[in-house]
């Protein structure tokens, strides 16, 4: 064998193990729990590295980042959230890095009475602030016609996706999307057959969400409301007057509570309240809509504390409920 095709084989085997090698070290895999890399903005290339260490383990995480400077990954397009399972390949992690090629993020909320809670249930999950949610909700839902008390109208509970990166006029957008889309021209125009707005079915909707944890008894509830809105009665709905007072935890109204003054309160004021006192799920919409017809004006909780609530048409009967339910609460030393 020539010394030429000698100095050729060993150049062979070199370039082999060499290649061997880096393919080993490109094609590692993540053998993990699921994780999430997050680069925060204004992130470098340092802190890049971190972020993946930090998350994905140091021999992981490192490889990861050696290559994605590689490939002269930018720390700028790299900004995001990154989801990585067992099997994820190195190389494949840093191509998504190099290429901005984020994860969505699922973002749920629901059982929310106010903006501010809201913006923590959304903003929990997104690289946003709080106070920068509720400013674009401000600004936004004014440009769409919302006063400021009917902005919780502007929102429906369920589970959206997002980029961790999303701008708040996006989400705030995207939302707004959302529950204009829910009211589709055949709802809007059940709502003009009850006499209400969608802003309006919407605050009926939180009462009687209030009012009653059980989903059958809620469009009971929202046509007694709407019978006594017919009627030019008050409504005197204790949730109203619990967020008047500011206080959803109060077991027994006193007449403390019911002389507060607020628009909310709905014992001193006639019609509906200013704006929704919570953000009603889309069933809860739908079964204000779809409220069967009865002619029940008054409600009182059960006296067996099951949740449930005794209907009546009368005041007579009523007062006799009434006075079933403080007996009991009087029984428990419920103040």
């Amino acid at each position: 064998m020539s010394r030429i095709v000698k100095i050729g084989l060993v150049i062979f085997c070199v370039l082999a193990i060499s290649g061997w090698g880096m393919w080993r070290y490109i094609s590692v895999s993540y053998n993990g729990e699921p994780a999430w890399v997050y680069i925060p903005a204004g992130s470098d290339h340092e802190q890049v590295s971190d972020s993946l260490k930090s998350a994905l383990g140091e021999k992981f995480g490192l490889k990861t980042a050696l290559l994605w400077r590689l490939m002269k990954g930018e720390a700028e397009i790299a900004h995001g959230a990154y989801k990585v399972t067992s099997g994820d390949r190195a190389m494949t992690l840093a191509r998504r890095l190099k290429n901005g090629a984020q994860t969505p993020v699922k973002v749920t909320f629901n059982n929310v009475r106010t903006i501010g809670q809201l913006a923590g249930k959304v903003t929990a999950r997104l690289e946003m602030m709080p106070d920068e949610f509720i400013a674009a909700a401000d600004s936004l839902t004014k440009a769409n016609g919302f006063k400021h008390d009917e902005m919780s109208a502007a929102f429906l509970p369920d589970t959206y996706e997002f980029y961790w990166t999303a701008s708040p006029v996006t989400v705030v957008g995207r939302l707004l999307d959302y529950r204009n889309r829910f009211w589709s021209d055949e709802r809007r125009a059940k709502a003009r057959k009850l006499g209400l707005t969608p802003v309006q079915v919407a605050i009926v909707a939180s009462i009687a969400e209030e009012e009653t944890n059980s989903a059958a008894e809620r469009p009971v509830v929202a046509r007694l409301y709407m019978n006594r809105i017919h009627r030019g009665m008050p409504l005197q709905a204790d949730p109203t007057v619990k967020w008047a007072v500011g206080d959803f935890s109060l077991r027994r109204i006193t007449r403390a509570h019911l002389a507060v003054e607020s628009p909310y309160n709905t014992y001193k004021h006639a019609g509906l309240p200013p704006g929704p006192i919570r953000i009603p799920a889309a069933a809860t919409l739908d079964a204000v809509l779809d409220a069967p017809e009865h002619d029940y004006l008054y409600m009182c909780a059960s006296d067996d504390f099951s949740g449930r609530h005794k209907f009546t048409a009368t005041f007579a009967e009523h007062q006799k409920n009434a006075m079933r339910y403080r007996a009991a609460l009087n029984r428990r030393n419920i103040h």
